[in-house]
């Protein structure tokens, strides 16, 4: 009797097996360019599902380690990483996946190039896409607010290719008392001739191994609240590679992204450089925010996309009930809807990323920088969820196996779990969409934008669903003008409905003016198909924001809540 083993899945180069990456960047860049960097998607596509997944998969079994004294009893605060960890730097630096976005060879499409790769690498690189992502955002806040001595120290480094001279940074925002929010920050700032000196402690710093971080503080004598937080860049080691006054306390133990350190620090009199002028940190850091976020919402469509290749490939080994699971119709229902799932974020995050390329070279319209001001949010806040609910239902269709940690599945949802949290909580965001609606009147613009790519989706098979997305647009701009007269609690109360709603209404016109784009290009009918099911769900959903529905939310959650 010959004992059966079921064989694992398999990846093939996550170029050439992503139609969706291929045709956008055909509908998106010129051929020039497209035939410029196709190679190097295509190389690093292979590298995808061979060295550097490899390099994840190692980094994930050897996670850092904190090494607070040496042998004769010396506070060093080490924290040691694996050799994959460090492989997966100097690949990052050499593949350029932060200086492309600088190097700016391309314009505006630069940014473009530079996520088509992130969207490759991410899946594969054990979450090294979360110290890129802070690195990409303090290189840009440094490009606008850094003055010349500082972005002449840490740009070059930021951005460089070279593994030797390749610099990361950290993030260092939330702390015990506030959370996300930063109006609360206790850290303090002493003058020390030309420089600063910070007092305070850091409740969860990503990316710990890093040669800079920025972070906000309180000069003291500053008011309180937001409005008296600066912004300060840390070089965070000496020459003799020790950490200069931060104390590490512990790593944390997190649910997932297990290779990336992730601290608990006090900083105790740590030398700082003051970043812009004094005040304002707060919209400083915005300019950081707005980057990683958009990193945030790559590595949720990169994850979800990865899922789906993994379940997909699966589908067609896997045997069940005298056939291959790809042959079951229901389970083929259930992946094709998580594609329709993956392509709706796709082109809500790489719109997104062509705002952002625009914005950067000063070739953005007003128009588009409101748009840009209110996607950035949604796409982040969207794709995150989304990214849970993929994960969840793609480990579910490997049945028990997807359950078994040694199958390396279950990181796919622990990973994506971060994604809803991290750079703002869907919440948190939601309320930022309302701030960018109500302060830069960023909500017409876009559904201006979505009408345009309507008039341009033509086809009789995509006409209903074209009907369906105006209807939707209307209803959000209806929506807009009886909140003028709603309280503030009534716009909080509906505001992640309204953003959801923003996302699956830009998300339908993009889609839509793709599928036309494809059908008249080369006469494909899978984009139209994605397109018609997407927009015959809930585009926008039911948002009840009265009174009597905020009443029984305190009931439901018990007399404490009145």
């Amino acid at each position: 009797m010959t004992e059966f083993f079921q064989g694992g899945p398999q990846l093939g180069n996550q170029y050439d097996d992503d139609s969706l990456l291929q045709a956008y960047l055909r509908w998106r860049l010129p051929s020039a360019m497209r035939d410029e960097i196709e190679p190097g998607l295509r190389r690093l596509g292979a590298r995808a599902a061979t060295d550097i997944l490899a390099l994840g998969d190692a980094a994930e079994a050897d996670p850092p380690r904190h090494v607070p004294f040496d042998a004769w009893g010396q506070r060093v605060d080490r924290i040691e990483t694996s050799p994959a960890w460090q492989a997966l730097d100097r690949i990052s630096a050499e593949e350029g996946l932060v200086a492309i976005g600088y190097e700016r060879r391309h314009g505006a499409l630069s940014r473009i190039d530079q996520f088509a790769r992130l969207y490759l690498f991410s899946p594969s690189s054990a979450t090294y896409s979360c110290p890129l992502a802070m690195t990409d955002g303090a290189a840009r806040c440094l490009e606008l607010y850094g003055g010349a001595e500082l972005t002449e120290r840490m740009l070059p480094h930021l951005t460089s290719r070279d593994p030797a001279r390749f610099w990361t940074s950290g993030q260092w925002m939330t702390e015990r008392t506030g959370g996300s929010d930063v109006s609360l920050t206790s850290t303090i700032a002493a003058r020390d001739g030309r420089g600063y000196r910070l007092h305070g402690t850091k409740w969860f710093t990503s990316a710990t191994t890093a040669q800079v971080a920025l972070t906000l503080a309180r000069i003291e004598g500053a008011p309180s609240g937001s409005k008296g937080l600066s912004l300060f860049a840390i070089e965070l080691r000496d020459a003799d590679g020790m950490l200069r006054n931060i104390r590490v306390h512990r790593l944390k133990e997190k649910l997932g992204t297990r290779a990336l350190p992730t601290a608990e620090l006090s900083l105790e009199g740590t030398p700082a450089i003051l970043v812009g002028e004094p005040g304002d940190g707060v919209r400083k850091i915005a300019a950081l925010l707005n980057i990683t976020r958009l990193y945030n919402a790559c590595a949720a469509v990169a994850g979800m996309r990865r899922a789906i290749a993994l379940a997909r490939d699966y589908a067609r080994r896997r045997n069940a009930f005298g056939k291959r699971l790809i042959d079951h119709p229901l389970h083929v229902r259930t992946l094709a809807r998580l594609e329709v799932e993956c392509e709706a974020g796709f082109h809500l995050v790489f719109r997104a990323i062509e705002l952002l390329g625009k914005e950067e070279v000063g070739e953005a319209t007003p128009s588009e920088s409101a748009q840009l001001r209110l996607l950035t949010p949604v796409v982040k806040l969207y794709t995150g969820k989304q990214a849970v609910a993929v994960a969840s239902e793609a480990i579910e269709a490997f049945g028990g196996v997807g359950y078994i940690e040694d199958s390396g599945l279950p990181r796919l949802l622990r990973d994506a779990q971060v994604l809803s949290i991290w750079e703002g909580t869907t919440n948190v965001l939601s309320l930022d969409v309302l701030r960018a609606m109500e302060r830069a009147d960023a909500l017409e613009p876009l559904l201006a934008d979505s009408c345009a790519r309507l008039d341009r989706a033509k086809g009789q098979e995509l006409a209903e669903s074209v009907t369906r997305t105006r209807s939707a647009v209307e209803r959000l701009r209806l929506l807009v003008r009886r909140s003028a007269s709603a309280s503030s609690d009534e716009r909080e109360a509906g505001a992640r409905s309204l953003s959801y709603g923003i996302a699956r209404t830009a998300a339908a016109g993009l889609l839509l003016e793709h599928a036309a784009w494809r059908a008249q290009t080369d006469g494909d009918r899978r984009s139209g198909i994605v397109a018609r099911r997407w927009c015959a769900g809930e585009l926008l959903p039911p948002i009840d924001v009265g009174e009597a529905g905020r009443a029984e939310d305190r009931l439901l959650m018990g007399p404490d809540s009145r």
